[in-house]
């Protein structure tokens, strides 16, 4: 197993990332980059704490960090902070040797979601296939019982982490592919296609049937004949 780090902030403090494609230029606090305040963004990180729930519960997770990835809050609620995600993709063959098994650690804000975050790490492994066919899912340790639960994509991580607390033992992130039968990891077009496909078969399943009784009858006609002829 292999472990990576990939920062979504740089250093600069004028930079920020969104897990989304690349680096831009970070707004003021509250605007978004077109100067324009960003409301959405501002009710999606108070949807669940206030301001002083936020600066209490980023007060106790820092305390509790054991390996200096803290978490930043800024003056307008929103925080930044780190995941470690654990890639488990069943088919190497679709991202590189080193990447199908491995722990990165993305640092990300509290306005991220779960679909921005596997966009950022297929992004990064060089996966192709589209986003839809990976989901996140959260792994949590409780009395000695491991469970795994899928997030949806408009779930916050950073939250998730924070809440928990910094233990990945309490609290890990794990990418994977969807589960075989789950269609809606797949394209409308790749639907189309299956349907297709299955159409095919079975018309040819279905003539190859007619065959076989058309060549049945024909023999147990032939039989009779052969029965009812006169002597």
């Amino acid at each position: 197993m292999s472990s990576g780090y990939s920062s979504l902030e740089e250093d600069a403090e004028d930079f920020f990332f969104t897990a989304r494609t690349s680096f831009f230029r970070r707004a003021p606090p509250g605007k978004s980059r077109s100067g324009q305040p960003d409301v959405e963004k501002e009710k999606e990180t108070h949807n669940y704490l206030s301001k002083e729930e936020i600066k209490e519960k980023v007060h106790k997770y820092n305390l509790a960090v054991t390996d200096k990835l803290k978490m930043t809050l800024n003056s307008n609620g929103i925080y930044t902070g780190f995941i470690k995600v654990q890639m488990e993709l069943c088919k190497p063959t679709q991202t590189p040797p080193s990447s199908s098994d491995c722990v990165n650690t993305l640092h990300i804000s509290s306005t991220n979601t779960v679909g921005e975050v596997i966009e950022a790490l297929l992004k990064k492994f060089l996966v192709t296939e589209s986003p839809t066919k990976f989901a996140l899912y959260k792994r949590c340790h409780r009395e000695d019982q491991v469970y795994a639960c899928k997030l949806s994509d408009r779930e916050h991580p950073l939250y998730l982490r924070l809440v928990a607390g910094p233990r990945t033992d309490t609290l890990s992130f794990v990418l994977r592919e969807h589960e075989i039968g789950e269609w809606e990891a797949f394209s409308l077009p790749e639907l189309q296609n299956f349907l297709r496909i299955l159409d095919k078969e079975e018309d040819e399943q279905l003539q190859s049937l007619k065959r076989r009784y058309t060549a049945y009858r024909q023999k147990l006609e032939e039989a009779l004949g052969e029965v009812w002829k006169p002597g």
